[in-house]
């Protein structure tokens, strides 16, 4: 399989996620899923994911898209890269699994569909605060958070271009 391919293999539909998310539940993989806008890929987005996927063996990365970054109110310019090319640098690292675009403000509507084990985000976050929280807690799965690697976002590089 040409490294191209492999990169587009990994970016999903929510149909087509379904059917991938059967087959690992089938083989008793456990399934973790984060989300984000991932605008400007960095070391600590890395070590954030690297983190995330060591929870589980299959990372999910629900990515917002472009319409979606717009409506949470940051910068008029933002995102930087479009989704396209934020999808595709995400599904270069290995430890990502699957990248899924949403078009909502929150990826409760994916989370259900998915139905993770374990559902994560940063430590900026409370896990009770966490949209998918109740049900993925009453699904008998969990919620953790991970800590953020120090002097690296987003709007700290943007800040210092």
């Amino acid at each position: 399989m040409l490294f191209q391919d492999k990169l587009h293999s990994k970016l999903f539909t929510t149909q087509s996620i379904t059917n991938v998310v059967k087959t690992w539940k089938e083989e008793n993989k456990k399934i973790v899923f984060t989300n984000g806008c991932f605008d400007i890929l960095h070391k600590g987005h890395v070590e954030y994911l690297s983190r995330a996927r060591d929870l589980g063996d299959k990372l999910i990365i629900g990515l917002n898209t472009d319409n979606s970054v717009k409506q949470q109110g940051k910068a008029p310019n933002r995102p930087i890269n479009n989704e396209e090319a934020r999808a595709i640098l995400l599904s270069a690292l290995e430890c990502v699994d699957a990248v899924i675009y949403f078009e909502e403000q929150t990826p409760l509507n994916l989370i259900k569909l998915i139905m993770p084990n374990v559902l994560v985000k940063g430590s900026d976050y409370t896990p009770e605060n966490i949209v998918g929280y109740k049900e993925v807690t009453e699904n008998g799965g969990i919620v953790k958070t991970i800590d953020f690697v120090q002097g690296f976002s987003t709007t700290s590089i943007l800040n210092k271009i």
